[in-house]
């Protein structure tokens, strides 16, 4: 996940217009693999059978989904999360746990993905229109310094509505040509009935397994906690970052998320109400990447 001090630098455009298909993130990953420049090299066209600007969005979205580092200049190598994630534990992304945990790390990528970033966690409505969104993240852009034609912005905006909104003449299947974007599946934005206008899912989620959730919650806490050792409830639904606002889940659903990780990591992340505040608090340190491990262990 990013770190806080990412926040300012906001990073707009990059996907060439592509929303990401699926069998990309492991084209990202293993394109990688074989070199560091691999996606400026002629021959990434000539194996990924793509156009150029096909190949840089494929080059982006490893690195907004952070299962690319991005070195500069051109360069990037695998993540160790992604490597595990691509190359051990789930390479298609057949298991829509792993589509929460990639929408989990998009979401916290400002760096790359400020866009994603923004609607997330700081948009302020349920629901919105294009317009609407990338006014408002217009003015969040400038306050922050980061300076962008209206066009950027609303390229952006039409990006993630095809991010989280299957075609309208979708069929549904998991075929490496389709072009929806594998989050789709997640249900996170739907359309309203005027079609002009989009909303978020609020709610229960429950295609989120309690070992993503895990990872997610134990990743804002490493974030936000510094050297407390309780976070409250409060954060955890609403601060930018957080798992309640990446997931969209209303505060029951949150408890709950928490409740399973407490008897997940054996009473190591706990909830106690004290004095009508909930807070939640960690015990003891907590390996998240083991979990997704004994995840995916148990998925085979």
């Amino acid at each position: 996940m990013s770190t806080a001090s990412s926040f300012f630098k906001l990073g707009f455009s990059g996907h060439e217009t592509f929303a990401f298909r699926y069998g990309w993130l492991r084209k990202a990953v293993i394109g990688a693999e074989i070199g560091p420049q691999y996606f400026s090299q002629p021959m990434a066209l000539v194996l990924l059978g793509v156009g150029k600007n096909m190949v840089e969005s494929i080059r982006y979205w490893g690195a907004a989904t952070q299962v690319l580092d991005d070195l500069g200049r051109g360069s990037v190598a695998p993540t160790p999360l992604g490597q595990q994630l691509l190359t051990e534990w789930d390479p298609y992304l057949e298991d829509i746990g792993s589509l929460w945990l990639v929408h989990w790390l998009l979401v916290n990528n400002p760096a790359k993905a400020a866009a994603w970033h923004y609607a997330f966690f700081h948009y302020p409505r349920r629901d919105f229109t294009k317009a609407d969104l990338a006014e408002h993240m217009s003015d969040w852009a400038a306050r922050h310094e980061a300076k962008n034609k209206r066009s950027t912005l609303e390229r952006d905006v039409d990006c993630l509505l095809r991010t989280y909104l299957p075609g309208k003449s979708s069929k549904k299947g998991v075929a490496e040509e389709s072009f929806d974007c594998p989050l789709a599946e997640l249900g996170l934005v739907h359309s309203l009935e005027d079609g002009e206008r989009f909303g978020f899912t609020f709610g229960s989620k429950r295609s989120l397994p309690d070992a993503v959730f895990a990872y997610a919650l134990l990743d804002f806490l490493d974030q936000i906690r510094g050297e407390r050792q309780t976070v409250v409830l409060h954060d955890a639904l609403y601060e930018p970052g957080s798992p309640g606002q990446a997931f969209k889940l209303s505060e029951n659903a949150l408890i709950e998320g928490i409740e399973a990780v407490e008897q997940l990591t054996g009473g190591a992340v706990q909830m106690d109400d004290t004095a009508g505040l909930k807070q939640i608090y960690l015990r003891r340190p907590v390996d998240k990447v083991a979990l997704l491990a004994a995840f995916y262990a148990g998925q085979a």
